[in-house]
């Protein structure tokens, strides 16, 4: 063989290693999503933080998804297959997601694990979730305040602490601002499923519901109460901008990124650790979207100030006295309620109608 040939295969071969050694200093990043990247909701928001890791790291990292996952062995498969895949960091991003996650942890030690909104941690499994309760004490004040029947609907998604959560703050804060304030709650059964959404939003409004809050992911339940006029509503998870400035008046968005660019960070640069993160409006975690001006003034400026009073700590949604549904006592006069109650919350408050599905 002659030399320039010998000297060009040379090459060749030392450019294919330095290409594979610069594969595999690149972090790989994987999601897991229970719905569609373009749900307008929780898993949109979810793949903007993903997008955020890689606009943050550009070549350092590969990002990977896939999206509509089942909760339960589907989720189980579509992580091991990401493991398997070479995945050194995986954020599972559904409560469904929890004993999955665990399983397929045990299987992969050197694979880091973040889990949203679950409770079960190993050396290798990380939790995060955002303290939705303190943005539902601000729609809750703006739904007392503008309900003219009375009634305001809430649409849960399943009967889990996070939900329940959702429900009393919301209820606690109309109730202040308007003693004569009925929940009606509907529960879909679903994290994403337009039809019942929007299904439920129709037999909340039929019930007289003329405020429509939300624990699922979808638009649906904004377009039902755009149809039937005169109905207020509340993006979930992510603005739903596109409803405003009516039905939609205002919104909870999940700022994902800043935590998923924070938790990549440590694994490149061997610093991660297992750990809980349950911020909320202060750190950022929770945002409130833009009150629309379909929302009166006096209503607009309650609203931003149990806002403020939340994010700068000098107020906690779930301060007594409260009573349970059953009218035991709760939480006496000032008293605030630990994270482990609110973490296991299965009780509605006092004044809440109906039972907590089983």
């Amino acid at each position: 063989m002659k030399l320039t040939n010998l000297l060009t295969s040379a090459a060749v071969a030392l450019g294919l290693a330095a290409g594979a050694a610069w594969a595999q200093d690149k972090t790989k990043v994987g999601f897991v999503y229970v719905g569609p990247v373009g749900d307008g909701g929780w898993t949109y928001e979810h793949d903007q933080g993903r997008k955020a890791v890689e606009a943050e790291f550009g070549d350092q990292v590969e990002t990977v998804y896939v999206e509509n996952v089942a909760e339960g062995p589907d989720a189980e498969r579509v992580m091991t297959q990401m493991a398997l895949e070479g995945a050194d960091l995986i954020f599972t991003t559904s409560f469904g997601y929890m004993d999955p996650t665990i399983n397929v942890a045990k299987k992969f030690p050197n694979v880091k694990f973040e889990h949203a909104t679950g409770y079960k941690r190993a050396g290798n499994v990380s939790t995060y979730s955002a303290r939705f309760y303190e943005g539902r004490a601000v729609q809750g004040t703006i739904a007392g305040h503008m309900t003219e029947s009375n009634v305001v609907g809430y649409i849960g998604s399943y009967p889990i602490p996070e939900v329940i959560r959702g429900i009393n703050s919301a209820y606690i804060h109309a109730k202040k601002v308007n003693p004569d304030v009925t929940f009606k709650v509907v529960w879909a059964f679903t994290w994403f499923d337009p039809a019942k959404e929007a299904d439920a939003a129709k037999v909340l409004i039929e019930q007289g519901a003329d405020v429509i809050l939300q624990h699922t992911d979808s638009t649906a339940p904004q377009a039902a109460a755009q149809a039937a006029g005169n109905v207020i509503t509340f993006g979930q998870a992510s603005d739903m901008a596109e409803y405003a400035p009516k039905p939609r008046v205002s919104s909870i968005i999940d700022n994902w990124a800043p935590y998923y660019i924070a938790r990549t960070k440590a694994v490149i640069d061997g610093t991660w650790e297992s750990v809980d993160t349950w911020d909320g409006i202060g750190p950022g975690m929770v945002g409130i979207g833009e009150i629309s001006d379909a929302v009166p003034a006096h209503v607009k400026e309650a609203a931003l100030a149990i806002k403020a009073s939340i994010a700068d700590g000098s107020y906690h949604p779930f301060t007594g006295p409260l009573k349970k549904q059953d009218g035991s006592d709760w939480l006496a006069e000032g008293e605030v309620a630990d994270d482990g109650t609110l973490a296991g919350m299965n009780f509605y408050v006092e004044g809440l109608e109906g039972d907590i599905p089983q």
